[in-house]
């Protein structure tokens, strides 16, 4: 016996390891189309519910699905409003992973051509092409998969050989409605434990089909399960903004009304759905009890679970697409928004903190959009820095270096963190064009550290300046504003350039190489007029300064270039 239920684990620890990487293989080699299909989602709500349905249909992973949208909505890349009608979608496309298990693992044994798939699967891991190695990823999990199912079905005690198991589960089910909620919540806990609920769908349709317990308490167990699916995304939003958290109680919203509807009509419902199983031409499954000895009983009991997952979602959401504007009412009520200066905001990352999406590719874009938020920071220190130079006494210039000192910290905390997050990225489950992002991201926001290095400079430029009482003319001002004025034109077109990356769009390496060289002719031009007049000034310290302000902007621009140069 005891083998027997460290089998069952094992089986289903294979279970869940082919699912994760059958769904990993898929969002690898799909995952520039999951961006653009992303990308490409509207207000409107019923194309949203497509877009949930399609994504979750192809990775075979709600979990995945809503954990992304999450990262998205915490991203900015996804409205809130917009992450509702995805995630009723997804929940609509996780039930077709109960209708390929009943259809493939009990109807036809894929476990027989399990270990040659495998075969095929390394066979193509081996190959060259990403794309390949991606299918093959794919080949390999669907195999362990449907092997683990297989197990999982020949591990469960038979009830002939282990009678007390059935008068176990029976003592569950003489407390009426009472024990339609103790399954509910059998269902509920399972998936927390197991953090998927295509295998606690599959657990509960092996019990079923093994005589363990009659339809009806296995109903109650799927809908147990649409509660406990909502974990995953209320853990990955923990960490995350606002309206992550408010995306993610969005989906225990939906999930929580489902049931409770469910729950009202409980035998009405399953009445319904064993209509249609009849309809199809098989037995009823709520008069079939405990008969599972008929192949026939055996289907008909697959189909009505798998019907009623399908059901119960659709039936969920044509009620509530009518009221997304209300759900992200009611999710907003609830989780207000926290009360921060502005000062606080501009010092916050925006785009990452929810870390790593479930999908490693598409991890990339909220890192992009970080470097983005990351360049408008650092643009913003260029305004304080011009301030500090122009500053007419010591208290004024004194509030704009401490704000250069402040935004050079903050550059280093970015540099870090956005780093740390782009390490978190498992190298394993992403493609070779994917790697060569994280690597131009890493050298971008060394490039950006540095500026809020210059900008610190240019504060320190200043004080020693000061501490010798010098002053720079109105001739000298003007040049150095003309300057300014070049850098943060640079600025502008980097910045355009990180959104047009981000967005999918070329890079305008032209203009960049335009306000460059107008950067650095007019670096040239200053500092030669000035080695000019240093003898007739007679002021030689001022002509320092001066110089190095104009070497350390035109070293600004240079840090500039270097971004829109990594960017292609």
């Amino acid at each position: 016996m005891l083998l027997q239920i460290l089998t069952l684990l094992g089986a289903l620890g294979m279970f869940l390891f082919g699912m994760n990487m059958m769904s990993s293989g898929l969002q690898k080699a799909s995952g520039n189309r999951l961006r653009k299909l992303l990308s490409s989602i509207t207000s409107n709500r019923f194309r949203g519910v497509l877009t949930g349905f399609g994504i979750t249909a192809l990775i075979q992973s709600s979990s995945a699905t809503t954990v992304m949208v999450v990262g998205f909505v915490n991203a900015g890349l996804l409205t809130l409003i917009q992450a509702v009608g995805v995630i009723m979608g997804a929940n609509i496309g996780t039930t077709m992973t109960a209708w390929i298990i009943t259809l493939l693992g009990f109807k036809a044994d894929i476990s027989i051509i399990a270990v040659p798939l495998m075969a095929l699967g390394f066979i193509l891991s081996m190959m060259k092409s990403e794309k390949r190695k991606n299918i093959g990823e794919f080949i390999i999990g669907f195999a362990l998969l449907f092997l683990g199912l297989s197990f999982m079905k020949s591990s469960v005690p038979d009830l002939e050989s282990s009678p007390e198991v059935l008068s176990f589960i029976r003592g569950w089910t003489n407390y009426g409605f009472g024990s339609v909620l103790l399954f509910l919540l059998i269902g509920t806990v399972l998936t927390l434990i197991l953090q998927s609920s295509s295998a606690t769908v599959a657990l509960t349709m092996v019990m079923l089909t093994m005589g363990w317990m009659p339809f009806e308490y296995s109903a109650a167990m799927i809908l147990g399960e649409n509660i406990g699916t909502t974990i995953t995304a209320n853990i990955a939003a923990t960490v995350g903004n606002t309206s992550a958290k408010r995306a993610a109680l969005a989906h225990t919203v939906f999930n929580v009304f489902g049931v409770i509807w469910a729950l009202t009509f409980f035998r009405p419902f399953v009445g319904f759905i064993g209509n249609i199983i009849e309809l199809m031409g098989l037995p009823n499954p709520t008069t079939i009890g405990l008969d599972v000895t008929s192949e026939e009983n055996q289907t008909a009991l697959l189909y009505g679970l798998s019907m009623l997952h399908t059901v119960f979602n659709l039936i969920t959401t044509l009620i509530l697409v009518w009221f997304c504007p209300q759900i992200v009412k009611l999710v907003s009520a609830i989780i207000k928004m926290p009360k921060s200066t502005e000062e606080q905001e501009v010092f916050s990352l925006k785009y990452i903190n929810v870390g790593p999406i479930s999908t490693a590719e598409l991890s990339i874009k909220q890192a992009l959009k970080e470097v983005v938020h990351f360049g408008r920071i650092s643009q913003k220190g260029l305004d304080y820095a011009l301030r500090a130079v122009n500053s007419k006494t010591g208290n004024e210039f004194d509030i704009y270096r401490n704000k250069l000192v402040k935004y050079e910290e903050i550059s280093d905390r970015m540099e870090l963190e956005i780093a740390n997050y782009l390490h978190k990225i498992p190298t394993a489950d992403i493609s070779a064009s994917t790697s060569e992002k994280i690597r131009t991201l890493y050298k971008i926001i060394g490039e950006l550290e540095s500026l809020g290095d210059s900008g610190e400079t240019i504060g320190n430029i200043i004080v020693r300046r000061n501490l010798h009482n010098k002053r720079f003319n109105e001739e000298e001002l003007k040049s150095i504003t003309n300057m300014f004025d070049k850098v943060n034109l640079a600025y502008d077109v980097m910045i355009d350039n990180l959104v047009s990356v981000a967005d999918g769009k070329s890079v305008d390496l032209t203009s960049a190489h335009n306000v460059e060289n107008q950067i650095n002719e007019l670096r040239n031009n200053l500092r030669d007029e000035e080695m000019y007049k240093m003898e007739s000034k007679g002021d030689f310290l001022t002509s320092v300064y001066y110089l190095d302000l104009i070497s350390e902007l035109e070293r600004m621009g240079d840090y500039i270039i270097n971004v829109s140069q990594a960017l292609v």
